[in-house]
């Protein structure tokens, strides 16, 4: 489902390898294609009857990925280093464009630390796009590990599946929180932010179908995630 949003290529992660013909999870991913092209967001997340939940999880997990990476990947040039910055204001007076990002945040009242348990192992505080940089990485590795991500046929999904789901998906959203708060004058200027609202409101709609995701912890978001329920009840 990458080409749904038309963004053509980025200078950012390669998506996730597709899964092979024949599959339950390709089927879903057609499945899911054809719901999408309806324009029934709401229908499009929904558990098809008769489905296995996880490969519905792993099928969304991996698009919600290739989707975001894609969006973010056109911002990359305008999220940077405050030092990096200040490096390209003394070679061009002219940087109205950039937009400093010494920390990963969404707004003023929220800061996102990174921890991975492996070369971070304690919460730090890291600049958005190297925080973003690890988040992708992080993901990207998880998606490609057959034992926690199988695509083959017979092959069952681990016991703590729908959390290592609800952790991926948690810290997808703090990604599109940062680019709301912080990179929508861009999202704009580059005309895509039809892209932007769309890929978050389908991912918000599949999170709340599916309780991923804490309150608390989309606050960043709740103007827009109230917007997108009520408009959703009025359908």
């Amino acid at each position: 489902m990458s080409s749904f949003f038309g963004l053509g290529k980025t200078r950012t992660f390669k998506p996730r390898k597709d899964v092979p013909e024949g599959t339950k999870q390709y089927q879903l991913r057609k499945y899911a294609e054809a719901t999408l092209g309806s324009g029934n967001l709401r229908l499009a997340v929904q558990l098809p009857e008769g489905e296995d939940v996880n490969e519905w999880l792993a099928v969304h997990a991996v698009d919600f990925f290739n989707h975001l990476n894609m969006l973010y990947g056109t911002v990359t040039e305008f999220c940077t280093p405050q030092e990096v910055c200040q490096r390209l204001v003394l070679i061009q007076p002219v940087v109205d464009s950039m937009r400093q990002c010494p920390i990963m945040s969404a707004g003023p009242r929220y800061e996102y630390l990174w921890e991975d348990g492996i070369k971070y192992k304690k919460p730090t505080k890291l600049p958005a796009p190297e925080y973003v940089d690890a988040l992708m990485n992080w993901t990207q590795n998880i998606l490609d590990d057959e034992n926690v991500f199988p695509n083959k046929i017979g092959v069952p999904f681990p016991r703590n599946f729908r959390d290592t789901v609800r952790t991926i998906v948690r810290r997808l959203f703090r990604v599109y929180a940062h680019i709301y708060s912080n990179h929508f004058d861009q999202i704009c200027a580059l005309g895509i932010e039809a892209h932007l609202n769309t890929s978050y409101r389908h991912f918000f709609l599949f999170i709340n179908e599916f309780d991923l995701v804490e309150k608390k912890e989309l606050a960043p978001l709740d103007e827009l995630n109230d917007a997108i329920l009520a408009e959703d009840k009025t359908r």
